[in-house]
């Protein structure tokens, strides 16, 4: 989301206390101003604010584009916020469901195994707590903790690269 300062004539603006935006975890400041990554229960929102007037008279610029929509919903999210409503940042459309969570939480876990310097074998066993990965050679090819711990292999490494 990106804050401007709001054209001269906008008499009901007020200006947005740095408090109100919640624990901010990360803020950088570059040639184009100054972002602020904002944490709620729902996620992360990142506020880009170009000159310090976006505190002191804010407007929301909203680019035109294919994401205008859920830009629009941050927006309103936000705006709520302000206005002292208990809201999540992030619009149900954005958030993670519960199962993508927990398949994020296996590759990241089924990638540092790898880093570790384990195999297919130390995925079974530790991601997938199956105890196939115990079973005599004939039996591990054929185990279907193999194949899901081979899924998992490529998927995280993919995942790190950036592929996903």
């Amino acid at each position: 989301m990106i804050l401007e300062p709001a054209p001269p004539g906008f008499d009901a603006l007020r200006s947005i206390d740095r408090k109100a935006f919640g624990q901010s975890l990360l803020e950088r400041t570059d040639p184009d101003g100054r972002e602020l990554i904002i944490a709620d229960g729902s996620g992360e929102l990142h506020v880009r604010l170009r000159d310090e007037q976006g505190t002191r008279r804010p407007a929301v610029l909203l680019p035109i584009d294919s994401m205008a929509e859920l830009r629009l919903d941050v927006a309103l999210h936000f705006v709520r916020l302000l206005g002292g409503q208990s809201i999540g940042l992030l619009p149900a459309a954005l958030r993670l469901t519960s199962f993508q969570k927990r398949r994020l939480i296996q590759l990241l876990h089924t990638f540092d195994v790898l880093d570790l310097g384990g195999g297919p074998r130390d995925v079974a066993a530790k991601v997938l707590a199956s105890d196939h990965a115990q079973r005599r050679s004939v039996e591990w090819k054929d185990s279907h903790a193999r194949r899901k711990a081979n899924r998992l292999i490529y998927d995280s490494r993919a995942l790190v690269e950036g592929a996903i």
